[in-house]
């Protein structure tokens, strides 16, 4: 059968539910100051669930998150902070591997707040060099539009780090990235600079078969991990997310339905996205194990 890398889960999602306050713009990031360990407490869960690695909880660490609140002088600290509750919880599983993620520039889901290719690439070379003398692989999360991809992959290959682009596409049309360009011409785009895998995730699952279809043929390791939100609304005001909410019909067991379709599809690299969590990894570590897959 196949060897499958199982992701880990959502981390954001997960700190809210835990942290049990107000969770305010700098949520994920900020609970590292106001609640140490609780990140680490989450990894741990994520590699006791089965998981084959943990993705770092810098996703958001970003200049332009954190200067609108003072804390941009914090921007190195929070990373070393959240690098290491991420090899906390591998040093006491025993195992694994540590995915540096970093997150989209403007804000999620916002492939119209895309800067110039030379701006992001910049910015992106600072966060991954902080990265990679700590983690296994840099992961690009949630891109939405072609030049962003561009800009991250430029930034990232400063370093020695294997390197896996992944994009969000549209929840009704998998085919598409966010900015509705076509997946397909990621082909371009990895032409220019390449990354060692490529992946869909932060969409819906039932988006992700399309994804996949667009993203076999560029002739790389693959895979998904969505997520459990309803269809996420866009909208152009100001600099904040598009609207969503979690859906309530997503249970471990058919989310471990739509995975395994994607393995049969020939995806390798498989986890979920935000409000996925340890309960769903669980499963479908069964899941994937029990039909014979090896998760290494």
């Amino acid at each position: 059968m196949t060897e499958i890398t199982l992701l880990d889960g959502g981390m954001g999602q997960e700190l809210i539910a835990r942290a049990g306050a107000d969770p305010g713009p700098l949520w994920a990031t900020r609970v590292m100051l106001d609640h140490p360990g609780l990140v680490r407490a989450i990894h741990a869960d994520y590699f006791a669930a089965g998981a084959s690695l943990a993705t770092t909880n810098t996703y958001n660490i970003l200049h332009d998150r954190l200067l609108p609140h003072g804390l941009d002088a914090l921007y190195h600290a929070l990373h070393l902070r959240a690098l290491a509750e991420a090899h906390e919880a591998r040093a006491s599983a025993g195992r694994g591997r540590i995915a540096g993620s970093m997150g989209p520039l403007g804000e999620s889901y916002r492939p119209d707040l895309t800067p110039p290719i030379q701006v992001s690439a910049a910015l992106y070379a600072e966060k991954a060099r902080i990265l990679a003398a700590h983690v296994d692989v840099i992961l690009i999360e949630t891109i939405s539009s072609l030049d962003l991809a561009r800009g991250a992959l430029q930034g990232a290959r400063t370093t020695d780090r294997p390197v896996w682009l992944s994009v969000s596409v549209q929840d009704r049309d998998g085919t598409r990235l966010r900015s509705g360009e076509p997946v397909s011409a990621l082909a371009e785009v990895l032409a220019e600079t390449p990354a060692d895998a490529v992946l869909a995730n932060c969409s819906m699952p039932e988006a992700m078969a399309a994804a996949l279809n667009a993203l076999k043929p560029l002739g790389l390791p693959f895979g998904a991990y969505a997520n459990g939100f309803s269809e996420i609304t866009p909208h152009r005001h100001g600099t904040s997310a598009p609207d969503y909410c979690a859906r309530h019909d997503l249970s471990p067991e058919r989310y471990a339905d739509f995975a395994l379709g994607w393995v049969a599809q020939g995806a390798t690299l498989i986890g979920g996205c935000c409000e996925v969590g340890p309960a769903h990894i669980r499963h479908l570590h069964a899941r994937l194990t029990a039909e014979g897959h090896t998760v290494a």
